[in-house]
């Protein structure tokens, strides 16, 4: 049974609205013509590295190289370990170790090129974001752990202008040409995870297998868009014009869980997110999620996440 091209495109729009990217560090680098950069693990994290002048080759943790060419762009959606290199035997030094001034806006320069060097060899664009997707957590553990873009692809429509807009803020240095790169990442990096949602999310299984499945998608749909609603199993059901059982045993089948039990963890994932990021009042969130009291709440906040509202919001103040 396929599903209509408008559904496909409400839970697209869906998905990616909740969907959060701020960048917590960018880098300027460039290099001479041996180099080898490692980036550590971050998880919670993505890394979007731009190539605007040369060529690398992208290591992952498990060995795996990649090749890249001036104009490649790749977003590391699960923050995993990699390194970038002139070649598989260059010796490896961190990010972090690289002397790093100020260029403006949070952006910050590395210079790895030797000064015998009148031009540098490879020239390249990384910034460290948090990816917060919202209700839609479920999907960041299933991207791949590397996602190279070929722009000129139906995958990116418009992206070979921005990529363009990139290269030339890198190369000329003019006024605020950080803070405009520090945004076009930010761009680059929301293009490339919406591209592989429209694109069906390489057919991963899980809550998109749910979300590509009509007979799920719009009980999905409604219980992202009314989180604070006091759902039934067949309220759910009927808007997917299936019967109460039919719809449970297909729920529990494709997502792993109960049609309650999501909606509960749903409502507590956007709980978090309002209260960590958004720093909204316990009160504020109680009522908007429908509970009638912030007591009543904190019990359901408390035994499905184990920890309480209160703790959550010291932990965002206590964070840098």
């Amino acid at each position: 049974m396929s599903m209509p091209v408008a559904v496909w495109s409400d839970v697209v729009s869906e998905m990616l609205t909740g969907m959060r990217l701020r960048g917590v560090q960018y880098r300027r680098v460039q290099t001479g013509p041996a180099f080898g950069i490692g980036f550590p693990a971050r998880p919670g994290h993505a890394y979007f590295h731009y190539l605007a002048v040369g060529s690398c080759l992208l290591r992952t943790d498990d060995g795996t190289l990649h090749a890249l060419a001036a104009g490649n762009a790749v977003l590391l959606p699960q923050g995993s370990a990699h390194q970038l290199l002139s070649a598989p035997g260059a010796p490896v030094q961190d990010i972090a170790s690289f002397a790093a001034p100020l260029l403006g806006d949070g952006v910050f320069g590395v210079d790895a090129c030797p000064s015998t060097f009148p031009l540098p060899s490879a020239i390249f664009f990384y910034g460290c974001l948090e990816l917060d997707l919202g209700g839609m957590h479920a999907l960041g553990r299933l991207m791949p752990d590397v996602m190279l873009v070929d722009a000129s692809s139906d995958r990116y429509p418009g992206m070979l202008p921005i990529l363009a807009s990139m290269k030339r803020e890198i190369c000329s240095g003019r006024v605020g040409f950080a803070g405009i790169l520090a945004r076009l990442a930010e761009v680059m990096a929301a293009m490339i995870v919406r591209g592989w949602v429209e694109c069906g999310c390489d057919h991963a299984a899980g809550i998109v297998a749910a979300l590509r499945d009509p007979r799920l998608a719009h009980a999905l749909l409604a219980l992202h868009r009314e989180p604070g609603r006091d759902w039934t199993v067949a309220e759910l059901a009927a808007r997917c014009h299936i019967s109460r059982s039919v719809f449970a045993d297909r729920f529990q089948a494709t997502i792993g869980m109960p049609p309650l039990r999501y909606a509960g963890e749903l409502r507590m994932r956007l709980a978090s997110q309002w209260l960590e990021r958004d720093r909204l009042s316990i009160d504020m969130v109680a009522d908007q999620l429908g509970y009638t009291s912030q007591a009543a709440f904190s019990r359901a906040f408390k035994r499905i996440t184990g920890v309480s509202p209160g703790a959550i919001r010291r932990l965002r103040t206590a964070a840098p």
